[in-house]
């Protein structure tokens, strides 16, 4: 059987930097900071006292008071963004074979807001206080099955966790059912909303978080000698994937292609990566192989990036590793500078914004970037975009767990 070639169609973001695709690019492409002290409760008492929090989404103004109180953040996050994606590519699922569109939108940390929340009533009032709508609430794979509920979509409807490259392998596993033909469109991405004390409190006990607290907006610093950890962040973000015959017959817009796709494990620490990058460089490897590509075709990198001392060493290794010369002249950037981790959305967002860096040629910067390390010796284009003519996009994504997810993005071309 003949692979269909992949083709995204339409993309939905709910990010710190914006409630809609237009709003977070244009603060990514002028490198602009979306992190700040957390608002969702009193951080003081925490060892990390800021994250890239979600602004001004309401969400009863979106779905109504009652559809509101019985999603999770996360599930309405993911709703919001998946409107704005099948708006972007004009979808009329009145003219779709159901049974041919599938969900696939990964969490990493599932829904912990309401089980934190209905601990504390238990606690107060008791048992028979608990919301009977908890449990659909929480269930990992809500967001998915309510984005195939709103719009009676009969194809499969599941869920990927994979940590921090769940989004990632959410859009590489989707490409991969388009490809062999189990589907012709899959709305696939990933969404995360875990900005609570128990997450942040959980994090900052690993050391993995930055304690940055007087400088909340220059915290996450990828690369840079000082980042001492990451910044959580949250949202979502939403892309329609189709066949190539199928957005052709259409007659959809096609905002880019998914070239290729690596996936490995380091089979190494529950939350270290393997100190030699060898996971991480077989995923690169597998991915530019797949797309029929070198390391000389890759124009822009959109790295993993998370601010942790080792992350950054490793990812660096890792790419100089897969590429090696080539390396050095390929532009490699971290918008987590600008949102924080998104934790499991983090790789849907990044991929949207490899694919605005292959539409626009603006290549977004690392802020925050002041003191280079010995140990990190790329160009991770520093603290301003850049401007350049981008055919192909790498995103990285490595998670607890030793999972290793890169995908290769590319301008489409008949």
């Amino acid at each position: 059987m003949t692979k269909r070639r992949v083709v995204i169609t339409g993309m939905g973001v709910i990010s710190p930097l914006g409630n809609d695709l237009e709003s977070t690019w244009a603060g990514i492409s002028t490198g602009t900071n979306g992190i700040h002290r957390i608002t969702a409760f009193d951080p003081e008492p925490y060892r990390c006292h800021m994250a890239g929090e979600v602004k001004d989404f309401d969400a009863e103004a979106l779905f109504g008071r009652k559809e509101a109180r019985r999603m999770s953040r996360q599930t309405q996050f993911v709703m919001a963004a998946t409107r704005q994606a099948v708006a972007a590519a004009g979808l009329d699922f009145d003219h779709e074979d159901r049974d041919r569109v599938g969900v696939l939108i990964g969490s990493g940390m599932s829904a912990l807001e309401p089980v934190f929340d209905s601990w504390q009533v238990m606690q107060e009032k008791g048992p028979n206080r608990v919301s009977p709508f908890l449990i659909p609430i929480m269930l990992p794979d809500t967001p998915s099955a309510a984005v195939s509920i709103a719009y009676g979509l009969h194809g499969p409807n599941f869920t990927l966790a994979t940590a921090c490259a769940t989004g990632n392998d959410s859009i590489g596993q989707a490409c991969r059912m388009i490809q062999w033909g189990l589907q012709d469109v899959i709305l696939a991405g990933a969404t995360e909303a875990a900005i609570i004390p128990i997450t942040v409190a959980g994090f900052a006990a690993m050391t993995a978080l930055s304690n940055r607290n007087h400088e909340p907006e220059r915290a996450s610093r990828p690369f840079d000698l000082t980042r001492d950890g990451f910044v959580p962040g949250e949202g979502a973000a939403v892309l329609i994937m189709e066949s190539l015959d199928h957005a052709q017959a259409r007659g959809a817009v096609i905002l880019g292609e998914v070239l290729g796709y690596g996936m490995t494990s380091d089979a190494y620490h529950v939350s270290a990566p393997a100190a030699d990058g060898v996971g991480a460089i077989k995923a690169i490897r597998q991915a530019l192989a797949e797309a029929g590509l070198t390391a000389a075709d890759v124009d822009y990198i959109n790295a993993h990036g998370t601010s942790t001392p080792l992350n950054d060493k490793v990812e660096t290794l890792a790419v100089k590793g897969a590429l090696g010369e080539h390396a050095y002249h390929i532009p490699m950037s971290s918008t987590k500078s600008m949102t924080g981790h998104l934790l499991g959305a983090t790789g849907a967002l990044e991929a949207v914004l490899c694919l605005k860096a292959i539409e626009t040629g603006i290549i977004p910067p690392t802020i925050n970037y002041g003191t280079p390390d010995p140990e990190c010796d790329l160009d991770y284009v520093p603290n301003q975009p850049r401007s350049a003519s981008v055919d192909v996009a790498m995103t990285n994504a490595f998670g607890f767990g030793g999972h290793n997810s890169v995908l290769i993005l590319g301008k489409y071309k008949e």
